[in-house]
């Protein structure tokens, strides 16, 4: 007998459902689509323990007739194409018949359905490719699947399922790409008996302020072009918008969701030179195209698109988000032709130089260590100790790290080893045994924060500085998901929040060394690098989190440093378990031994 058998189908249609059905988001996206290629106007999602026990979605659409419905479950049956020509011409999510198939091959699923024609509707019910029941049902028009014990014949599958919240995550995520290819679409989602999310239909703008938050509605630039090639429109964020982490990233080609690093590129070109290294723009974009100039039967998930003529969309996707840019980003002009211009007094070179006085400056800040906005000098700092004494050595620096005072008592500079020096208000050159050490003082003040939040979080969890008025935001869905999971390692560094219901937070008390900071950026960079970096591990979140806070709270390059601060910033680093380092491996320091920087000469 031969070695070469042909597979039970049994045991064919579990390898072919995993490449579609992966996790419950795959079922929910897949029945979501179906739905919208249906016709609906309306889709209720259900979920029971994040789809684990059970998923329900309910349309509205034109429903199946009883014959249609039961051929739906037989592997490449569908309603979308008809021959090999039909792939060019595609205008539905769905085209390779494997999704309900793959589905009821590892789950039980129960379809009601009814179309506008019949009175009565069709309820069958397949268990791991069989149909086990169907009969007639009272039912409204439109389609309601019900899919339970996903992965129950594949227990090695389900086994790798993550926890619930991460789940429950992903189809937050498929969720918000449907719902935003097709904001004409009324979408709900139920998780737990709880309504989570509840979107009308509207215009694409609403429909990403209802996702993401209103605070989008003030980022978001409009980007309009047609061309013959392809019409690019949608919403890209403005340059006080991009940020670090988090930001939201969407691809549209004919309203199917696609991910395309090489466009991802285009969008990045146009911001280049504008916005820091590091930050990202937020961006919703659709593009249109004709269907034969792109091919989507690349991957089950339909997610990787060809196009036919990909560098010249490029080019047009790259200008027209730059035009976008710089037409709303543009600078004020100055008009110099007007009659109400003061008269500018010529100089006098016959008149004598009279050296200014030091006076009083009511908006310089002499805590700061920096020139104001009128250039004022740094020796009004010694003419507020004079008038102030000791109450400007207890202050703090905006960083967070308290100064020791410039006094004789306490620090005499002959005596002092450091003798620091700073460069370009960003390096602190200090001479040392071993050569010339040249701190980044930005990273450096990272790693002492970072330290000093560990640290705190590590001794029964840090204190809380309370707020005068508690500050208020919205987090969407997704972000909420992931927020109940963090919130107990957020009370571990001190802070102190409220879920008010909804997406609600309120920000009552925030860890020392935190104060004046924008709290709800600083609260989303945190979500969203749990988002992009699932972990489990307690010690992970927290060191991901710590760093966060570091970042935000660290001494910014650029600005200028006392002696005194640059002293104690140097002895803050070299108390550091690890000095050299920032905790996602950035070089802090270098040193120059004086053999190196003889040969330079």
């Amino acid at each position: 007998m031969g070695e070469v058998r042909i597979l039970p189908q049994a045991v064919a249609s579990q390898i072919a459902a995993g490449e579609v059905v992966n996790r419950p988001a795959s079922v929910v996206k897949e029945l979501v689509e179906n739905a919208v290629d249906a016709g609906a106007d309306t889709v209720k999602v259900v979920l029971t323990d994040a789809g684990r026990t059970s998923i329900q979605v309910i349309d509205n659409g034109c429903g199946m007739s009883g014959e249609d419905a039961r051929l739906a479950f037989e592997r490449h049956a569908t309603s979308k194409i008809r021959e090999s020509d039909d792939l060019y011409s595609l205008t539905t999510f769905g085209f390779r018949g494997e999704a309900l198939p793959s589905i009821a091959a590892v789950s039980e699923v129960l379809l009601r359905t009814r179309t506008a024609e019949s009175e009565t509707g069709t309820a069958i019910t397949v268990k791991a490719s069989e149909v086990e029941q169907e009969e007639p049902c009272v039912c409204p028009v439109g389609s309601s699947f019900t899919v339970r014990n996903l992965f129950y014949n594949v227990p090695a599958r389900r086994k790798f399922l993550k926890s619930n919240q991460t789940e429950y995550g992903h189809i937050l995520n498929e969720l918000e790409r449907v719902a935003l290819a097709h904001p004409e679409v009324a979408f709900e989602l139920v998780h737990q008996g709880e309504q989570v999310l509840s979107l009308p239909a509207s215009a694409i703008k609403q429909r990403i302020v209802s996702l993401f938050g209103r605070k989008m509605n003030e980022a978001l630039l409009p980007v309009d072009v047609q061309t013959t090639v392809v019409s690019v429109s949608g919403f890209c964020s403005n340059l006080q918008s991009v940020r670090g982490k988090g930001a939201r990233q969407f691809f549209f080609v004919n309203g199917r969701y696609m991910r395309h690093p090489y466009f991802h590129k285009a969008v990045l070109s146009a911001y280049e030179g504008l916005v820091p290294e590091g930050d990202q723009p937020s961006y919703f974009l659709f593009l249109n195209v004709p269907p034969d100039t792109i091919d989507v039967n690349i991957h089950p998930t339909k997610t990787e698109i060809k196009f036919q003529d990909e560098q010249v969309v490029w080019k047009i996707l790259m200008a027209a988000v730059k035009e976008t840019v710089g037409r709303y980003e543009e600078m004020p002009t100055i008009n110099f032709d007007t009659a109400d211009m003061p008269d500018i007094p010529v100089y006098d070179v016959s008149r004598p130089v009279v050296p200014p006085k030091v006076s009083y400056n009511p908006d310089f800040n002499p805590f700061s260590g920096s020139r104001n906005e009128s250039g004022q000098s740094r020796t009004n700092r010694d003419n507020w100790s004079r008038l102030y004494g000791d109450a400007i050595d207890r202050k703090v620096n905006d960083g967070g790290i308290p100064f020791t005072p410039v006094s004789e008592t306490i620090v005499k500079p002959e005596e002092d080893s450091l003798k620091p020096y700073q460069y370009a208000d960003r390096y602190i050159m200090v001479p040392s045994e071993q050569g010339l050490m040249i701190i980044d003082q930005h990273r450096a003040h990272i790693r002492v924060l970072y330290e000093r939040f560990m640290t705190d979080a590590g001794s029964n969890g840090a204190a809380s500085q309370g707020l005068l008025f508690p500050e208020i935001f919205q987090l969407s869905a997704a972000d909420a998901s992931v927020f109940a999971e963090l919130k107990p390692r957020f009370a571990e560094l001190g802070f102190d929040l409220s879920d008010m219901g909804r997406g609600a937070v309120a920000v009552q008390g925030v860890p020392s060394g935190m104060e004046g900071q924008d709290y709800e950026r600083l609260i989303t960079d945190m979500i969203a690098d749990l988002r992009v970096n699932p972990t489990q591990e307690k010690d992970r979140q927290l060191e991901s989190m710590a760093l966060a806070m570091a970042r935000k709270a660290a001494i910014p390059a650029g600005r200028h440093l006392s002696a005194n601060e640059m002293q104690e910033l140097v002895r803050a680093l070299r108390a550091c378990g690890i000095s050299s380092r920032t905790p996602d491996g950035r070089t802090v320091y270098v040193i120059k031994s004086e053999q190196e920087i003889s040969r330079w000469f």
